[in-house]
């Protein structure tokens, strides 16, 4: 077994933090934005969320790999972290519905990890730090190499991703017969998403970052949907400028994560860059209209300007995190328009929010039935 090799590995931070370890599998350097997420469970994916694209991630559960990796868990067609830091890796696994080890995924994937990493500390010191660029390497004696380069690296402030991991020429999903047409821009989508729209009677073309609201109207959609991705929402004045036709047309439209806070955007309300963002499956949102809280999965590092959504005449705030009160929904008043900071398709165990493509579905009905 490869963890007879493993390497002693190092996670140099931005500020000259470090924290030592040991090489999953082959020798590597990665460099990327340091973040964790809390999740017990689904590793896969995160690991294949393009939403991660660019990103060192810091697992906080001990234990990761112990149960394979199942091909079709995968939320897109690749690993798209940058790298991977955890505590204890497993190089066997115990899942009878496994396709292969965790290690040669990674491996098929040409992905770097680390292992036998103080993860505890480490998330505690970017808890109070906050997010910042970080390199794992096995190249010890290259540190002040390492420290260069890294300094160099842009910070995801400004950054924009979606071109990245964006799909390259349109494509479809599901039922071609199904009762409605949904254009989905690709910010950097999840197959799960994919799929629960499908699951409710609705063919999806979906389109690349950059088309154009013309070019999607061609196709005579029933309704759009803006996907979640990676980097800062504020450089995608393209996705912005299409979400403001498809508002302005009044027709029916949905957004995820990223989606939403292009729907913000295409509002004038503004974005920011979180201290560390909220990543994991169990975060706490209140649904303002129901009463109701919803046990939910997130990944975001930016977030909605909760000030300006307030003061702002044609919205209102629909959903609200518990642990911060940052904006978790919007919702348009006089517009068939509304959008989540969270992923109601991911399920983490709790269903909760699944509900919100239940309305899409709905809003889409009363449109054709009205039009």
């Amino acid at each position: 077994m490869s963890y007879k090799n493993r390497k002693k590995a190092l996670l140099l931070l931005a500020d000259g933090t470090k924290f030592f370890g040991k090489s999953v599998a082959s020798d590597g350097t990665r460099y990327g934005e340091i973040c964790f997420n809390t999740g017990m469970t689904g590793y896969q994916e995160i690991f294949t969320d393009p939403s991660y694209f660019g990103q060192l991630m810091v697992t906080t559960n001990a234990h990761i790999g112990n149960y394979g990796v199942h091909m079709e868990d995968s939320q897109s067609d690749s690993i798209k972290i940058a790298g991977l830091i955890c505590k204890n890796f497993s190089y066997e696994y115990s899942r009878p519905l496994a396709d292969l080890s965790l290690e040669a995924y990674l491996m098929k994937n040409d992905l770097f990890a680390i292992s036998d990493v103080d993860t505890r500390a480490l998330v505690n010191y970017i808890r109070k730090n906050g997010a910042m660029n970080a390199v794992i390497t096995t190249y010890l004696d290259r540190e002040e190499e390492l420290m260069r380069k890294l300094l160099e690296l842009p910070n995801m402030e400004g950054l924009e991703l979606a071109s990245k991991v964006s799909t390259k020429e349109y494509y479809f999903y599901g039922d071609s017969r199904a009762e409605f047409k949904v254009a989905a821009l690709d910010l950097g989508i999840k197959t799960n998403i994919l799929k629960h729209l499908s699951n409710r009677g609705i063919y999806i073309k979906v389109f690349p970052y950059d088309t154009s609201f013309d070019e999607m109207q061609e196709w005579e959609p029933d309704g759009f949907f803006i996907s979640n991705g990676p980097g800062d929402p504020d450089p995608l004045h393209s996705a912005q400028q299409v979400a403001q036709e498809i508002i302005k047309h009044n027709l029916p439209l949905f957004g995820i994560c990223l989606g939403h806070q292009i729907i913000a955007l295409a509002n004038g309300i503004p974005t920011y860059k979180m201290f560390n963002g909220h990543r994991g499956i169990n975060h706490p949102v209140l649904n303002l209209k129901t009463g109701k809280g919803e046990i939910t999965s997130q990944n975001h590092g930016f977030a909605v300007d909760k000030s300006a959504a307030e003061s702002h005449q044609d919205v209102e705030i629909s959903h609200l995190h518990l642990n911060d009160q940052t904006v978790a929904g919007l919702r348009m008043k006089n517009k068939n328009c509304f959008s989540v900071q969270y992923h109601p398709e991911a399920g983490p165990g709790p269903n909760d929010a699944t509900y919100l493509f239940d309305e899409f579905y709905q809003n889409i009905k009363n449109y054709k039935t009205k039009k």
